[in-house]
């Protein structure tokens, strides 16, 4: 069975820089138009994963794992992001009774 690197390096790192640049771009997008919290933290995440598979990419093509322990870190990053944001749209739910991110200014004291 071949190994993971050798199935990344199969395929050229132009199409990992494509699909990278692309989910990357479509996760701004939705962080920048979009309304609803918990839309907006999916974005986030998308864009991380984005960031990782182009990390993961980047690693197996030159043999340093270096790329591999920040997608580990970043991992732990989103996790902590996904907790805290949803603490926050909790809160914002039995304050507001609204999930719309425009709602934030009336948790002002």
């Amino acid at each position: 069975m071949e190994s993971l690197t050798s199935v990344i390096r199969q395929v050229p790192i132009e199409h990992y820089l494509f699909l990278s640049f692309v989910l990357f771009s479509i996760g701004l997008a939705g962080v920048l138009f979009r309304r609803n919290t918990i839309i907006i933290l999916m974005c986030l995440e998308l864009m991380f994963n984005s960031v990782n598979l182009l990390l993961t990419a980047f690693s197996a093509y030159h043999n340093d794992p270096g790329g591999q322990v920040f997608v580990f870190f970043i991992m732990l990053v989103a996790a902590a992001e996904v907790t805290v944001g949803l603490a926050i749209l909790v809160m914002m739910k039995r304050n507001v009774d609204s999930v719309d991110i425009n709602q934030l200014n009336r948790l002002k004291w």
